[in-house]
């Protein structure tokens, strides 16, 4: 009878530890909730998944260049200069040719990082480190000459902007923010993209053993500027949900969301070795990241205290991986 409580217990231990994210977030949240009522409020339910929409596409993107075994810090700049663009390219364009070319400027931008690094022999994960960093300064700079130094806003617009307004303030069944849908759309077809297709195995296997990929025959180069260039898109995406969210565009907006994207994606469970990881987990992620922000909002906790907690979760999720990389080898 002992032999048998000591095996359920160890079950329900491992059952735990395998599904830590997931028993965080439920704690958070009911402690939260008894902390704070407001916070089963429907409409703060509303405004935490609204808030979902820009850093979720940006960690979506860094997740597959992190699998790659590389570290997007182009990410600040690369938001900075897609936001203003979407914003000042709605008047000769039209807000459809100022969505597509956003777009089509964030793969652009993401391939050019892939190519810098291919090209440059930069393949390791401290150079790729450097050389996006150095792309995030470019993009910074490029923003604050083309706007100016001045925050856009959509009201200035001669041209309607009305996708803009349904991506930024259309809920389904008047609950669910048109952002939170399109995110789970996108995050299914990535997951299929990367468990399911050639190309999306050959990112996991570049990213686990560059030297190893090559002699299996797979482009390894190629992989890292496709990889990079899906990223750019989705942060691209990112700066188009915030822009619909905020309704302007500043030349410094994406300050700071490189560091909430890499916490989504460590805690969500994918290795800074490279190799290992998926979309899904980085949805907990993501989660986590918005629901601890919120909390730490309603509990009227200071903004310098916000980036000590989370300084300190990314600290122990690295610690985390860490330790399991050592068990498993």
């Amino acid at each position: 009878m002992k032999k048998t409580q000591k095996i359920d217990s160890q079950t329900v231990i491992r059952f735990i530890m395998d599904h830590m994210l997931v028993v965080i977030l439920i704690a958070l949240a009911i402690i939260t909730a008894m902390v704070e009522p407001k916070f089963l409020k429907v409409s703060n339910l509303t405004n935490i998944m609204r808030q979902f929409g820009a850093l979720s596409f940006v960690a979506l993107g860094l997740t597959f260049a992190i699998i790659c075994g590389f570290i997007d810090l182009s990410i600040p700049g690369m938001l900075n200069i897609c936001a203003v663009m979407s914003v000042i390219l709605v008047n000769p364009l039209g807000q459809v040719g100022a969505l597509i070319m956003t777009l089509i400027f964030g793969l652009f931008a993401g391939f050019l990082n892939g190519a810098l690094i291919t090209r440059s022999g930069g393949t390791t994960q401290a150079e790729g480190l450097f050389i996006t960093f150095g792309m995030s300064q470019v993009w910074s700079a490029a923003a604050m000459l083309i706007s100016d130094g001045k925050t856009q806003q959509l009201r200035w617009c001669d041209r309607p902007y009305t996708i803009f307004k349904f991506m930024g303030s259309y809920n389904v069944f008047g609950v669910i923010p048109i952002a939170m849908v399109l995110f789970v759309a996108v995050m299914l077809i990535l997951n299929f993209y990367h468990k399911r297709t050639y190309s999306g195995r050959c990112m996991s296997l570049a990213g686990g053993n560059k030297t190893a990929a090559n002699l299996a025959g797979i482009h390894v180069n190629v992989t890292i500027m496709r990889t990079l260039a899906i990223g750019g898109m989705m942060t691209a995406m990112g700066a188009l949900m915030l822009v619909s969210r905020v309704t302007n565009a500043s030349p410094t907006v994406g300050l700071g969301y490189d560091n909430d994207a890499i916490l989504s994606v460590v805690v969500g469970g994918t290795s800074l070795a490279g190799g290992k990881g998926n979309v899904l987990g980085t949805m907990l992620g993501v989660l986590l990241v918005t629901l601890l922000s919120n909390c730490m909002n309603l509990l009227g906790v200071s903004n310098h205290m916000q980036y000590v907690m989370k300084g300190a979760v990314l600290i122990f999720a690295i610690w985390a991986d860490n330790r399991k990389n050592l068990h498993s080898n």
